[in-house]
């Protein structure tokens, strides 16, 4: 791939009306503030731009608070549909779309502009960016990057859909804005949850610790993009359901895997905790169609002795038992008013927790991206792109062409590179066949394991 593409176009895209409505942003928006999320989707086919562009005002249009823009009043955290637009840029580059896909991770990989969260908290920002790339080879890349802020992946795949219907010609989906989250979630929330925050109120030290880790994340963790075929979760779950006895989801079974994997590789025998965030709408009895941040998470102790059967399993008993075991969004608002809303931005997600090594799995899969049409064309890979190069942090989505499953996992470097090495490798897969058939692109996509 060139290290320098070529900007053809460069364009701001807005739905042409603009409602004006001011949505208060609840707790879980502002604590996600400072941060910004970047998907990439890629197409065997070139794009034709001037419909993607058109399109994409018409979803605008249905969910204005992406083209918006966001305005802090003292303590308090707004977006504006004002419909200040989305800007649109699109570039040739040589090489590859294999080669772009081997790339998607990589710093400095220039396949999303990432959105600047911080700096928009003060407005003026855009809070969607989009980036088209032409790989000289064919086919299209299609980058975005969303203001966590404004709402969360099942947000952001709303717009998506929404974009994906305009341009097919189809109904687009409803989508609904909540002018104050907070005060939804009064009238929904249960009078009791689990009373355990989500996140923690971290000391100068532990502050300053973290803040270095932030600081050399890029120099000292490394991202690596694990495929899983079908039959080899298939095996997977059929080892681990008979082992614990009771049903287990895929994504059970590949969380408690790949956890227990890492801890292998890192010789780490050590009880360590599992953070999985969880999207609370279903069980808020909200529909998914609301726009925001309805997030809350299950926190699980694993102890590697157990086995990754046993993970599995409790992963599967909080899931079931979420409700009254884990949502904590009535403990996350009490926290809030116990420290006042000026002290939020000094707090730190109970998921983020390099230092003790505690895992985050953030689940992408079944949310419809590999559903997506534009132009009849649905995407070959789908992907994040290089968000956080915070350790311990990972995300799963289906893999090629909505095949099996692809998880992309931080890393320190020098744990990346023994998962890279032959007995990561094995370790790895040791539910795989040598007679799996896998998706062409998973042997021709460079860094793929």
């Amino acid at each position: 791939m060139s290290v320098w593409p070529q900007l053809r176009d460069s364009r701001t895209v807005r739905a042409g009306r603009a409602p004006g409505t001011v949505l208060r942003c609840g707790l879980m928006d502002t604590m996600l503030a400072d941060l910004s999320v970047s998907v990439v989707l890629f197409f065997e086919q070139t794009l034709d731009e001037d419909r993607l562009a058109a399109g994409l005002a018409r979803a605008l249009d249905r969910v204005p608070v992406f083209a918006g823009r966001l305005r802090t009043d003292g303590e308090e955290l707004t977006a504006v549909c004002d419909d200040s637009g989305v800007p649109m840029d699109s570039y040739q580059v040589d090489g590859t779309l294999a080669e772009a896909m081997g790339r998607v991770t990589s710093v400095g990989a220039q396949l999303v502009d990432p959105v600047d969260a911080p700096a928009a908290r003060a407005g003026g920002l855009p809070l969607l960016t989009v980036r088209i790339t032409r790989p000289s080879g064919g086919g299209t890349v299609l980058g975005c990057s969303w203001h966590h802020a404004i709402g969360d992946l099942q947000s952001f795949m709303l717009l998506l859909r929404a974009w994906s219907a305009a341009v097919e010609g189809e109904e687009l989906p409803e989508a609904e804005l909540v002018e104050d989250q907070d005060a939804l979630l009064e009238k929904v929330l249960p009078a009791e949850d689990c009373g355990r925050p989500g996140f923690r109120l971290p000391g100068p030290e532990e502050a300053a610790q973290l803040a270095r880790e932030v600081a050399s994340g890029p120099r000292a963790n490394r991202t690596v993009q694990l495929y899983f075929g079908d039959a080899e979760i298939a095996r997977m779950r059929e080892d681990f359901t008979a082992k614990v006895g009771r049903r287990l989801s895929s994504g059970d079974v590949l969380c408690a895997h790949v956890t227990s994997v890492l801890r292998e590789l890192d010789d780490d025998r050590e009880q360590r905790w599992l953070t999985v965030p969880v999207d609370a709408r279903r069980w808020l009895g909200l529909p998914p169609a609301l726009v925001g941040n309805l997030l809350s998470e299950v926190h699980l102790p694993q102890t590697p002795q157990d086995g990754p059967a046993a993970l599995a399993g409790a992963l599967r008993a909080a899931l079931d038992d979420f409700a009254t075991g884990h949502l904590n969004l009535r403990a996350n608002l009490g926290f809030l008013e116990a420290i006042g809303r000026a002290r939020l931005r000094d707090c730190m997600p109970l998921g983020f927790d390099p230092q003790r090594r505690r895992f985050s799995f953030s689940n992408w899969s079944r949310f419809g991206a590999y559903e997506l049409r534009f132009q009849g064309q649905r995407p070959v890979f789908f992907s994040p792109a290089a968000n956080y190069p915070l350790p311990w942090v990972s995300w799963t989505v289906e893999g090629f062409h909505g095949t099996g499953f692809l998880t992309t996992v931080v890393l320190p470097a020098r744990l990346a590179a023994r998962l890279r090495g032959a007995g990561g490798r094995a370790a790895l897969h040791r539910f795989r066949d040598p007679a799996d058939v896998l998706p062409p692109l998973a042997a021709t996509v460079p860094k793929v394991l």
